[in-house]
């Protein structure tokens, strides 16, 4: 009876809701229709929530369970308890409830979201993860950092006290000798995993069996966090310096909040004491830095820098608010010459100090700027030093719903420029322009077709006379442009790959008046350079004070080898030249007009045939004279990780002729030694193995090395070492050299020799990739158990 009783329930139950689901004439819902909802839980998230932690339950098991029920359990063999996150096995388990706490023995082992601890005994409350362990071997899951300890104190579920402990990153062969390459040892170890930060007290770093430093107290990551404390000192050696000690120190004031404060020790030259601010918030961010030295040997006298910079904007009832900022000073002409360490905004010739407020709302748009330049003067190589804006107000119009497919633009702009017109040999002068655009695209897939109109009215007030005595001046010009092009595209067929190939000409032609300029002054004007982008522009220079006679035509052409099926650009090609119909009269100073009736050709060419090889050239060639007026041509080889090369040809003819060369290789590879695979591009080709790494920059015409930077890299799995030679030219008739060394202790520290070998390599070598790339912090699923 009770068994026909349920089979009759049962029945009911799976055809009560077809009864009430089924409609007439509709076929029968099944129940593999609707899959199961699936719910998200806790417990797979990276870290248990503290609510959720202490509502989990306990569970034991093993080859014999004894015990009373809520109050004690007793484990013996093969021995297991688990709860969350942790696991402890051991031969023996002994289990309080009410206390919550375990103690183990024999071959006792924790796993801990990831990190594991091995010893003989231990006494844990397995919640509050409080207790300690003794003869114990650990193991880090974020940094894969392991050692030996005589005892743990687990003070809490982020906190332990590691005593006469050993650690290291050195993957633990399985050989009974294996000894690291390098293990710091420590009467104390405190290790806090919510900071991801290390300190260990009374310690001695050893490297291949030798003792290299000792080290009464240190901290260090356990992970890629960051975290306050002392960076690694860094010693040169150079010619202009002489022996360096650089002390850094790092302080991490907020997740979004950071500085380092700097002090040095130069033998030839002094003390040098500096630091950075940084700072990153939602809507604005910016660093500043400055540095000082109060006696500076080489040049008998105080030698600072300061800089700033700031990207902001703001939302406000009337608008976006933009703020941003950038300032470079240092103390004199000499500083970009002799501080090579300094930031490259600083080793710079010409030093802006440039503040803009802008502002914009719906269709409009206006800025108000300020700019001073320090010029630092070499007399062998003077510069005329450009104006300075003090201000520049700007407004800008661009409706973006003009009837009839119009699009329009409407810019006012006035501006101060102020310079010393000793050097500039012109006077300062007050500029007002107004310039107003209106075009109408006609767009279709074949091909577009685009005039536009513009009208360039300027107005001068001179603070002195010029040459013809005149203290202003005006000039108003209309310019008339056409643009067109087509585009053709057809399926084709090379060396056996299939292609969508296109075939893009393109004319453009322009039209603005002669007027008179030459009496202009020139405050922010410079010729155009020539290439694929300018030679389909309206005007030859770029800036405000010259606007050149044009009747000219561009006639262009391009083609493309596209893949059909991802997009990508195998290879492009194009070419185009300019036809002049009557002579540019409208110059720069001293230059003369323009009188050919044609341009030089312009020849480009690039080739991505595959991922691994890369082309690209430009060519400006005059027909007249047979020969190249300017060239770039450049080639990369890039078939995996960690092994590029890359070469460039750069030709301006009558100025300079160069070759630049940069790498990074393994060495075994050269010669075809080794075969092994990068892992996920994080880490390099394995352990023992060498890598070459360089640029070299060869001048042609001066026939000697401009710039030299050789160096070698060897991987050794927990460590890697580097040494660089750098030479690079600081002006026509002097250079400075420097040898840098560095070996770092993977997931501890790097201890340099000079500069950092890592900078000059990122700045100066293309595609340089670091032999240990940062990624992702492993799941502590990686290592469950």
């Amino acid at each position: 009876m009770p068994r026909t009783l349920a089979c009759a329930i049962a029945l009911a139950w799976c055809g009560l809701p077809l009864a009430h689901a089924q409609d007439a004439g509709a076929p029968a819902a099944s129940g593999w229709d609707a899959p199961p909802a699936l719910r998200s839980s806790p417990l797979l998230q990276e870290r248990i929530p503290d609510a959720v932690r202490s509502q989990l339950p306990v569970f034991v098991r093993g080859d014999r369970v004894s015990g009373q029920t809520d109050l004690n359990a007793v484990i013996e063999g093969n021995a297991e308890l688990r709860r969350g996150d942790t696991v402890i096995r051991a031969d023996r388990l002994d289990y309080n409830v009410p206390d919550d706490l375990a103690r183990a023995q024999g071959k006792v082992r924790i796993n801990r979201a990831g990190n594991v601890y091995e010893g003989t005994a231990l006494e844990l409350r397995v919640d509050a993860f409080e207790g300690f362990f003794s003869d114990a071997r650990y193991r880090f899951l974020a940094n894969g950092a392991h050692g030996e300890a005589t005892r743990v104190d687990f003070i809490d579920r982020d906190r332990a006290v590691v005593h006469s402990a050993t650690y290291t990153t050195c993957e633990r062969g399985n050989e009974a000798s294996w000894q690291p390459d390098w293990v710091l040892r420590a009467g104390t170890i405190r290790l806090d995993n919510e900071e991801q930060v290390g300190t260990a007290e009374d310690a001695v770093l050893e490297f291949k069996g030798v003792p290299v430093l000792p080290i009464p107290y240190i901290t260090f990551p356990l992970s890629d966090k960051r975290k306050s404390g002392l960076l690694p000192p860094t010693i040169g050696l150079d010619s202009r310096d002489g022996v360096a000690y650089m002390q850094p120190y790092y302080w991490n004031i907020a997740p979004n909040r950071d500085a380092t404060l700097r002090a040095a020790l130069m033998t030839k030259r002094g003390a040098n004491l500096g630091g950075e601010f940084r700072y990153l918030e939602p809507t604005y961010s910016g660093q500043f830095s400055g540095d000082v030295m109060p006696s500076d040997r080489l040049r008998d006298r105080t030698r600072w820098s300061v800089s700033a910079q700031h990207q902001g904007t703001f939302a406000t009832d009337i608008g976006a608010l933009g703020l941003n900022i950038n300032v470079n000073r240092v103390s004199d002409d000499n500083y970009w010459r002799d501080f090579g360490r300094a930031s490259e905004a600083l080793r710079q010739r010409l030093l802006p100090g440039d503040a803009t407020l802008s502002w914009g709302a719906n269709d409009m748009s206006a800025t108000v700027r300020t700019l001073k330049w320090q010029t630092l003067q070499d007399v062998n190589a003077p510069i005329v030093p450009p104006y300075d804006r003090l201000p520049q107000l700007q407004w800008r119009y661009t409706p973006s719903q003009l009837g009839g497919g119009l699009d329009a633009s409407v810019e006012l702009d006035t501006t101060r420029f102020q310079a010393a017109r000793a050097l500039t040999g012109q006077p300062n002068a007050h500029r007002s322009y107004a310039m107003a655009q209106v075009s109408r695209p006609f767009l279709s897939p074949g091909g577009f077709i685009t005039p536009r109109m513009q009208v360039h009215a300027t107005q001068y007030q001179f603070d002195t006379p010029l040459a013809n005595g005149d203290r202003s001046a005006a000039r108003a010009l209309p310019t008339f442009s056409l643009d067109s092009g087509l585009v053709f595209e057809r399926d084709a067929s090379y060396f056996g790959r299939a292609f969508l190939q296109t075939l893009e000409p393109r004319a453009f032609y322009t039209y603005t008046p002669y007027r008179d300029q030459s009496r202009l002054p020139v405050y922010d004007t410079a010729a155009n350079d020539f290439n694929f982008a300018t030679i389909y522009t309206e005007n030859a220079f770029g800036g405000n004070d010259r606007l050149a006679d044009n009747n000219l035509l561009t006639l262009g052409v391009s083609t493309r080898l596209l893949d059909p099926a991802t997009g990508a650009e195998a290879a492009r090609f194009g070419i185009a030249q300019r036809l002049r119909f009557t002579d540019q009269l409208v110059t720069l100073p001293g230059a003369a007009p323009v009188s050919e009736r044609l341009s030089d050709l312009l020849l480009g060419a690039g080739i991505t045939w595959t991922p691994q090889w890369g082309f690209d050239s430009t060519v400006q060639y005059n027909p007249k004279t047979g020969r190249s007026i300017r060239s770039t041509i450049g080639a990369r080889y890039t078939p995996g990780s960690y092994r590029t090369i890359s070469a460039a040809y750069r030709l301006q003819s009558g100025t300079s002729e160069q070759i630049d060369i940069g790498w990074q290789w393994p060495l075994d590879a050269l010669w075809g030694g080794d075969k092994r695979t990068a892992d996920a591009g994080r880490s390099a080709k394995g352990p023992g193995r060498w890598y070459t790494v360089g640029r070299l920059n060869y001048s042609l015409q001066d026939r000697k090395l401009v710039d030299t930077i050789v160096g070698f890299e060897y991987d050794s799995c927990c460590w890697i070492g580097r040494v660089v030679l750098e030479r690079l030219q600081s002006s026509v008739t002097t250079s400075n050299t420097r040898l840098l060394f560095q070996i770092e202790f993977v997931g501890f520290s790097r201890l340099s020799l000079g500069a950092s070998p890592l900078e000059t390599l990122k700045q100066h070598v293309p595609r340089y990739q670091y032999l240990r790339e940062p990624g992702p912090a492993p799941s502590r699923f990686s290592n469950y158990e």
